[in-house]
């Protein structure tokens, strides 16, 4: 006999995506429609902590108020067997923590057009109240066409339900913390994010964070005290421009950062316009690259592991054209000289 399906609701579980302390992520299929989906669900064993459910049901009520291209889509929640989950977008082309893990670092081009979609991302979300306060490269997934998406909202601060949101407490990831989340101040803004930022652009950039230590509390004393490094001693090319917004990002005082996403979106956009009329003082012939600018196309496309091709054989529509055309070509020659 075969194997009994797993059904969670209204959907049928496929395969595991992935696990962590408060629950699982699944692929299931929807019975009725076949849509692919992703299901998250509680861990049993959890299921009764209330912290840990408190959380899950607040990132379903932050998850419910978002709606963008570069945020992973929410389609509903429920109740299986006591454990509570709900249903997302399916984002299959992995993440960024991957790209950066096969490839080290992106060139300066690319890395504003990726830093563009998050900054939509981070503009949207913050415009309804809502901080991520987990920005990292594992948190950002990519689709098929390598568009950036937005997940993973279980550490949000969501300003307009302040009363279901944990504050004063030291939330985040340490290598991308903001100097008031690594205190735990209740002063956390959209600046926290745009400072989380500024050390997920570095990284692009560099091939490693503004910060590194052998241990949490000497990379708390970095973000605290020190200045980053320059991020032009890891990438020469890295136009001066760029440098100066991530030095902005990366100010300890929040109010001395930019105002919010869309102002660093323009900043990045003033470094892409000045290197367009640098190089339209150039020949364009002699370009050995062509940019993500160039093609107007997201960037990450061509980083995602390609789906194997199938083994059939392949005959394009020109080659078969081609063949016909001889084939005609035989049939009237023969035709004319009497065959």
């Amino acid at each position: 006999m075969g194997k009994t399906k797993e059904i969670i609701g209204e959907y049928e579980v496929i395969s595991p995506l992935g696990a962590g302390t408060v629950g699982t992520v699944y692929k299931v299929k929807h019975q009725k429609t076949e849509q692919l989906y992703a299901l998250k669900i509680l861990t049993s064993a959890i299921t009764e902590t209330p912290e840990i459910k408190a959380r899950f049901l607040r990132e379903i009520i932050v998850l419910e108020k978002l709606s963008h291209p570069n945020i992973v889509s929410y389609y509903g929640s429920g109740v299986h067997e006591g454990r509570h989950f709900y249903i997302m977008e399916i984002v299959d082309g992995g993440n960024l923590k991957e790209v950066l893990q096969n490839h080290g670092r992106l060139p300066w081009q690319d890395a504003i057009e990726v830093g563009w979609q998050i900054c939509s991302a981070l503009q949207h979300a913050h415009n309804l109240g809502i901080i991520h306060r987990d920005l990292k490269p594992a948190n950002l997934f990519l689709s098929q066409t390598g568009k950036i998406k937005l997940g993973d909202f279980g550490l949000a601060l969501d300003l307009g339900e302040a009363e279901l949101t944990a504050t004063g407490l030291t939330v985040g990831t340490y290598l991308y913390m903001a100097p008031e989340q690594i205190r735990g101040e209740r002063t956390i803004s959209n600046q926290t994010d745009l400072y989380a930022f500024g050390c997920l652009l570095f990284r692009i950039l560099a091939g490693r964070v503004p910060f590194e230590g052998t241990n949490f509390a000497q990379i708390f004393d970095l973000h605290l005290h020190n200045s980053p490094p320059s991020v032009r001693v890891f990438t020469p090319d890295c136009p001066e421009e760029l440098e100066k917004i991530i030095y902005h990002l990366l100010k300890k005082k929040q109010h001395e950062r930019p105002l919010n996403a869309r102002a660093v979106q323009g900043m990045l956009a003033e470094v892409l316009m000045k290197w367009d009329e640098d190089r339209a003082q150039q020949s364009i012939s002699n370009k050995s690259k062509t940019w993500a600018v160039d093609l107007n196309r997201p960037i990450l496309a061509s980083f995602i592991t390609k789906k194997p091709e199938s083994s059939e054989p392949k005959v394009s529509w020109i080659t078969l054209l081609i063949l016909l055309f001889f084939v005609v070509g035989f049939i009237v020659t023969m035709k004319l000289i009497g065959f």
